[in-house]
């Protein structure tokens, strides 16, 4: 058995990304699900690019401030306490606006865990 109470300010900060990340599911040991919490300043986004997976469903439960989510459908403004569950296939870019009143956090579940990920290029 294996249990884990984590304080994520005591995870190390991903280096090189556009916004604050901590690897939760690296801090436990999970390998079937990632895990991540994200904290974005107004104007950052969280992934490194506008992106889909080919199998992993995501999972963003907003802890803090508004999360907006570009998809090729509109975008989507995901408030404090809300989620936002994403398919396998569907791309999308979570970002906290330039002009947002103050930061984001979102926690960021993705089962399974699997590096899928392919940029995602919308036609202009």
């Amino acid at each position: 058995m294996g249990y884990h109470a984590v304080n994520p300010d005591d995870l190390s900060e991903v280096p090189d990304r556009p916004c604050e990340l901590r690897r939760v599911s690296d801090a436990v040991g999970f390998e079937q699900m990632a895990a991540n919490l994200f904290r974005a300043e107004p104007g950052e986004d969280l992934p490194l690019a506008y992106h889909y997976h080919d199998d992993q469903e995501e999972l963003f439960y907003v802890i803090e401030g508004t999360l907006h989510v570009e998809t090729p459908e509109g975008t989507f403004e995901v408030p404090e306490g809300s989620l936002f569950a994403v398919e396998p296939d569907s791309p999308q870019r979570a970002h906290n606006p330039a002009d947002a009143d103050g930061r984001v956090a979102a926690l960021a579940i993705g089962a399974p865990a699997v590096d899928d990920v392919h940029p995602y290029e919308p036609e202009a």
